[in-house]
This record gives structure tokens, sequence and C-alpha cells, in this order.
């Protein structure tokens, strides 16, 4: 278990719903939350009294006034960038929301900036602290599947059953795109996490429910540099809320979604004889808790931030769903497959 890190002084820039998330995994982890940035008054009483710390309007007047050693980014994605450069060059540890910035050379700046100050920037996609992915992640290392072959990534929901997009999600200023960014860059990360780097990608999208400037549903395909090819689906047009993940190889199939009942994951072979079409041998793996990562992760970085562990998720991973994020962007806009390029 990781020792609490009772020194640490934390400041959450943005004080929305998926901050409480962060907010949860500081305390379990025993650091401090000492102060907090949102431009809503209410907002800012809410969380005064939730959080018994002290509400800022903007994060310069944070900055200012606290000493901080370590920050999550909880904003709309327009001010990610600006924010983290501006706490990176401080020397503050940065743990931002995703997407880093939809401007890859900003994520650049960050990563340069992270690099230049010694102090970590940590990408929150928080499904890489999940304990089902990092199970199927060590099943794949370990070539209990064999050679991957194919991969299916869903992430979808419809806001709850809410009649409006939630906030500034609907705005291409504020937000950049719809599912296919807010979404689809979570399990853009997963494709490279699970299959290594992608080569080409081909993305269809439409917006079907709601009125909105940003699409609400999306397919892309992935054919990775290793030869596997991958699905990546988003929607803000499901009914409830999925999240599932499913990779198949030469020699067994990792299957995991919470559409029907709680997410679990099973790896399935065929050992042993098992030879009939649907006669496969199974092993079930299931975890305690309601934790999908977002805490985990806000833990992985206070560990990278104060025992120099690796960074669960990097600032060039958090780069590179960007660029897949663009390029299916691209390729949803002139029909055509596009190339990545390596970088």
């Amino acid at each position: 278990m990781t020792a609490p890190h009772l020194g640490l002084n934390i400041g959450i820039v943005g004080a929305g719903g998926i901050s409480q998330r962060h907010f949860e995994g500081y305390t379990e982890a025993g650091a401090n939350v000492v102060a907090f940035a949102d431009p809503s008054e209410p907002m800012r009483a809410i969380r005064e009294t939730e959080w018994r710390a002290r509400g800022y309007a903007d994060f310069a007047s944070m900055l200012e006034g606290e000493k901080l050693d370590a920050i999550s980014i909880c904003t709309p994605n327009a001010y990610h960038a600006p924010t983290a450069l501006a706490a990176l060059e401080r020397g503050i540890h940065v743990l931002c929301e995703k997407p880093l910035s939809l401007d890859l050379a900003a994520c650049d700046a960050m990563i340069e900036a992270a690099h230049a100050a010694g102090v970590v920037l940590q990408t929150g996609h928080h499904l890489r602290s999940s304990p089902l992915v990092m199970t199927a992640k060590r099943l794949i290392e370990d070539g209990k599947i064999g050679n991957v072959t194919f991969m299916r990534l869903r992430q979808a929901h419809d806001w709850g059953g809410a009649q409006q997009v939630r906030g500034v999600f609907g705005s291409r200023e504020a937000s950049g795109g719809g599912t296919l960014l807010d979404n689809g860059c979570h399990m853009m990360d997963l494709a490279r996490h699970f299959g290594g780097d992608v080569e080409s990608i081909y993305a269809l999208m439409t917006t079907r429910k709601f009125d909105i400037e940003v699409e609400d549903t999306s397919v892309a395909t992935l054919h990775f540099e290793g030869g596997a090819l991958g699905s990546v689906e988003n929607a803000w047009t499901a009914t409830g809320w999925e999240e599932s993940f499913f990779v198949y190889g030469t020699q067994g199939a990792l299957e995991c979604s919470n559409r029907l009942s709680k997410a679990r994951l099973r790896y399935v072979n065929r050992d042993f004889g098992a030879d009939g079409w649907a006669d496969v041998n199974e092993t079930w793996y299931e975890f305690a808790g309601t934790d999908t990562g977002h805490r985990r992760g806000v833990r992985n970085f206070l560990t990278s931030v104060t025992e120099g562990a690796p960074v669960i998720c990097t600032g060039e991973d958090g780069r590179e769903s960007v660029r897949l994020v663009l390029a299916a962007y691209e390729s949803a806009s002139t029909g055509q497959s596009v190339k990545l390029r390596a970088t």
C-alpha cells in the first residue's frame, strides 16, 4: 500500500464534476487539497464547504496566493495547455485531464516544460489505472492471447438521459470536438496501450440526437503498425452507460464490458482440448469497489511525484491519443483513410 502523502499541497483547477474524483483520490492518499480555482461563485461556495479548501476565481490568483506542489487540471479543454504551462514553468507537478490540448505544438510545449523543470506531467487517461485494464495488459504482455489480431473498444452514454449535452461539451470553441474527442481519446489511448502504434485510421461521424456544434456518434477503424485491426466506437446517443473492450489474439481473447452487469474481465483460450465452436476455457477476473481508475490514477500520480515511479500515462502518451483523434477528424472530413507518420 502506498504511504500517505501528507506533506504535499495540492490545487485543483476547475471544480466541476470530474474534479470530485481527483479530490477523492488526493484525500484517500493523504495529500492536502488546500486550494482550487473556478470562475463560478456558486460552485466555489459549494466546494469550499465540501472540500474545506480555499477557493479562487482564477488560476493565476491561486498560483500567487498558494505554495503548491502539484495541481490537477479539470477545466474545459481550451484551458488545459495554458494552465499546465503556467504551473510547469513554476516547477509544479501536473495531472491534466484529457486531452492535453488539441494543438500538438502546445502538447509538445507542455512535455518540454515538464522535462525542463524536472517535474511530472501525467495525462488523465484513467483507464490505464483500472485493475481490469492493468490485468488485460499483463495478460497480453505475457503472451496469453498470442499475437493481437483485432480489438473493439467502446465508450458510450446518453448524458444520463438529459435532453441537452452538459455544460460546454457541445461547443466547438470550448471543447474542440464531441464524443470522438471526449470519449474517443480514452479509447485511442487504450488502443495504443493494448496494440502499439497505429499506422492508419478511417473514421465516420454524425450528429443524430442533440442540437450541438459537434458530433454525438462516431466510429473509427484502426490499422496498427504490427498488423492488427481495431474498431473505436463512441456515442452520446447510447441509452445508459457502456465502457467495454474486446481484444482477440491468435491463442485467446480478452472480453470486458459493463453493459449487462458489473464490469469484469473474461479470458478465454482453447487449451486442454477445447475444440467445439463455443467450447473454450475461461478465467474471470473481478475486482471489488467502484473505482474505474480515476482515484487510482491520482494515487499513481502522487507515487510518481514522491517516489519517482514511472508515470502511468505520460505527456507523450496524451499527445499520441490527441494525434489519433485529430487524424480521425481529418478522415471523417475528407472521407479518406489517413496515414499517420511516425513522430
